[in-house]
C-alpha cells in the first residue's frame, strides 16, 4: 500500500510543460492515428500500382472424376468411361504499351501518399495549437486564482488592522463590517477562479486524451518566459509566403492537385489502343487403362488378286487383345505438354462512353482542386492579416493595461496611506483596491491574449509552434 500511495503522489507531483503536453497529445491523438492509417492504405495502393508493371504469372491445377460419356482431355474423343483426370497450366501476360497509363497512375498514387503525409502533419500542427491554447488558458486561470488569493490575504490583513482600530474606538464598527463583506466577496471570487481553473484543466486533459481522473498538473513558467517570435519579423506578406511554402494545409492541396492532373493523363490512356504479350504452357493426365494387342494369325478376306497368270488370296493381319495397361503419369504429362505465345492488341471501339466519361470527370476534379487552392489561398491570406492585426492590437492593449496597473498601484498606495490616517472611508479604500485588482486582471488577460495571437501567427508560418 505505501508503494502505491507514493507512486500516485509522484505522478501528481510530476508537472507537465508545454512541450510534453504537445508531444503526448500528438502521440496519442486518435485523429492522428486515423490519418496515419489512411497513409498506409495509400502506400499499399502505390505498391500495388508499381507491381502491376511486372508480368503476371498464374499457375492453375485441377482434378476431377468423370462419369458416363465425356471428352477425354488427353485425346479429345468422346468416350463412355469413368476416369480420373488432372490438368495443369501456367499462364503469363504483360502490358507492352498503354500510352503511359500505368506510369501516370503510379505517379498519382505517389502524390496521394505525400498528400496524406502532409495531412497528418496538418492534424499534428492543429493539435499543437489546440494544446498550446488550452495550456495557456490553464496558466491564465491559475494566475487569476493566485490574484484572488493575494486579494484575500490583503483584505484579511486590512481587516485585522481595522479591527484593532475599531476596538480602540478610532474607527466605527461599519468599517470592519464593510471589510468583512469584502472578504466574503473575495472568497467567492477565489472559489469561482479555482473552479474555472479546474474546468480548463479538464479541457486540457481532453485535448491530451488523458483520463479525466488521472493525476495531472502543469508547470507554470512566467508568461513573459514563453518563447515568442518578434512581431516585427511576422509581417503578413512574409508570413503568407512562408505559409505557402511550409504550411501542411497548402501542401495537402498542392499534392492533391498534382495527383489529380496525373490521373487525367492516366484516364486519357484508356482512350487509345493497348499492346500486350501473353504466353503459357500446360498438360493433362487421365488414369484410363489402354488395351494391349498382339499380332495373331492372318485371316483370309475372301478377296484375291491376279498377278500375271497367277491368282492369290488376300489375307489381313489380325490383332488379339492380351490385356490393359495404364500410361504412366510422367509420360502422359510429357506427351500432352503444350505451349503458346503471342501478342495482343486491344482497341477501344465502343464501351458505353465510360472511358471518355472518366477522362472528362478527372478533368473536372482537377478544376475543383484548382478552385479549392485559389479559395484557400485567399482565405489564408485574410486570416494571416487578421491574426497580425489582432496581435498588434493585443500588444498595444497590453502596454496600455500595464500602464493602467502602474497608475492604479500608485492610486491604491495613496488611498491606503490616507486610510491609515483616517482621511479616507473604508468604502473608498475598497473601491481603490478593487480598481487595482481589476487593472491587474485586465493586464493579465491582455498579456495572455497577446501570447495567444502570437502563437497563431507562429502556426501560420508552418514551421511549428515554439515550445
Amino acid at each position: 500500500m505505501p508503494l502505491i500511495v507514493s507512486g500516485l503522489a509522484a505522478m501528481a507531483q510530476d508537472k507537465w510543460d508545454l512541450r510534453r503536453c504537445v508531444e503526448y497529445a500528438i502521440a496519442n491523438n486518435i485523429t492522428v492515428k486515423q490519418n496515419e492509417l489512411q497513409t498506409r492504405f495509400s502506400e499499399l495502393t502505390y505498391k500495388e500500382s508499381r507491381l502491376a508493371q511486372l508480368p503476371s504469372l498464374n499457375l492453375q491445377a485441377s482434378t476431377g472424376y468423370r462419369f458416363g460419356r465425356s471428352e477425354n482431355p488427353t485425346t479429345g474423343v468422346l468416350e463412355d468411361n469413368n476416369f480420373l483426370s488432372a490438368g495443369f497450366s501456367l499462364q503469363s501476360g504483360v502490358t507492352l504499351f498503354n500510352w503511359f497509363t500505368q506510369k501516370n497512375t503510379i505517379e498519382a498514387n505517389r502524390l496521394t501518399i505525400e498528400a496524406d503525409k502532409a495531412l497528418v502533419r496538418k492534424v499534428q500542427d492543429d493539435i499543437a495549437l489546440t494544446v498550446a491554447v488550452a495550456y495557456l488558458q490553464v496558466l491564465l486561470t491559475r494566475e487569476q486564482a493566485n490574484l484572488a488569493k493575494i486579494q484575500i490575504a490583503t483584505t484579511i490583513e486590512l481587516l485585522a488592522n481595522t479591527r484593532k482600530k475599531v476596538d480602540a474606538g478610532i474607527l466605527p464598527e461599519l468599517n470592519a463590517a464593510e471589510l468583512e463583506a469584502q472578504l466574503s466577496r473575495d472568497s467567492s471570487n477565489l472559489i469561482s477562479a479555482e473552479a474555472t481553473h479546474q474546468q480548463f484543466i479538464l479541457q486540457l486533459k481532453a485535448a491530451l486524451n488523458l483520463d479525466a481522473g488521472a493525476p495531472f498538473d502543469v508547470d507554470t513558467p512566467p508568461v513573459d518566459k514563453i518563447p515568442l517570435d518578434n512581431l516585427a519579423d511576422l509581417q503578413p506578406e512574409a508570413v503568407f509566403a512562408l505559409a505557402l511554402a511550409n504550411l501542411p494545409l497548402t501542401k495537402v492541396i498542392d499534392y492533391r492537385l498534382q495527383s489529380a492532373r496525373k490521373s487525367v493523363e492516366a484516364a486519357k490512356g484508356f482512350l487509345y489502343p493497348r499492346f500486350s504479350a501473353f504466353g503459357g504452357m500446360g498438360s493433362n493426365y487421365v488414369n484410363i487403362k489402354l488395351p494391349q494387342y498382339q499380332v495373331g494369325a492372318p485371316k483370309a478376306t475372301g478377296a484375291f488378286v491376279t498377278v500375271g497368270s497367277n491368282t492369290y488370296d488376300v489375307f489381313a493381319p489380325s490383332f488379339v487383345q492380351v490385356g490393359e495397361k495404364a500410361v504412366p503419369f510422367g509420360r502422359q504429362i510429357n506427351n500432352n505438354f503444350s505451349q503458346n505465345i503471342g501478342i495482343a492488341l486491344s482497341i477501344p471501339v465502343f464501351n458505353g462512353g465510360s472511358a471518355r466519361s472518366n477522362w472528362e470527370r478527372s478533368k473536372l476534379i482537377v478544376k475543383q482542386w484548382e478552385l479549392n487552392k485559389e479559395q484557400d489561398n485567399q482565405t489564408l491570406k485574410q486570416d494571416i492579416y487578421k491574426a497580425y492585426n489582432d496581435a498588434t492590437a493585443a500588444l498595444q492593449k497590453f502596454y496600455a493595461d500595464k500602464k493602467s496597473v502602474e497608475t492604479s498601484a500608485k492610486s491604491n498606495e495613496f488611498a491606503q496611506k490616507r486610510y491609515d490616517l483616517n482621511l479616507l472611508s473604508t468604502y473608498d479604500l475598497l473601491s481603490s483596491q478593487n480598481n487595482y485588482l481589476r487593472a491587474k486582471i485586465q493586464a493579465l488577460y491582455s498579456q495572455y491574449d497577446y501570447v495567444f495571437k502570437m502563437k497563431l501567427l507562429e502556426y501560420y508560418k508552418g514551421q511549428g509552434i515554439k515550445l
